[in-house]
């Protein structure tokens, strides 16, 4: 793993509060929430962010949004609604240069962006 916050959670080396995991994907709770439920999803493999996706590594975004809808269900967000969001560069907020995306709900958020 590299020395990103991301990976050393994902190692164990930083603890988190893991909602859900499976081989290639990690769920946990984002610590400065914008709403009820914020939860982060990340790929275990390293990925700087979706502008470093390609043919052999793109798989990974199809894991993270089912581990996206399985979280939702987990938070009973599901029937209400979610958003799901990926910060790319720095002009969009990407402060973690490691892949991921913010799953929001738990409050109705119309067509605000957060």
């Amino acid at each position: 793993m590299s020395g990103c916050i991301f990976c050393r959670i994902i190692g164990g080396d930083i603890p988190s509060d893991t909602i859900y995991e499976n081989e290639t994907v990690k769920v946990f709770k984002d610590i400065s929430p914008v709403a009820p439920v914020h939860l982060i999803i990340v790929p275990k493999i390293h990925i700087d962010s979706i502008e470093s996706l390609n043919e052999q590594n793109a798989g990974v975004v199809a894991d993270c949004m089912l581990a996206a809808k399985k979280a939702a269900e987990i938070s009973g967000i599901d029937k209400s609604g979610y958003r799901v969001i990926s910060n790319v560069g720095e002009d969009a907020g990407q402060s973690v240069e490691h892949l991921h995306f913010h799953l929001v709900g738990g409050i109705p958020m119309g067509e605000r962006i957060l």
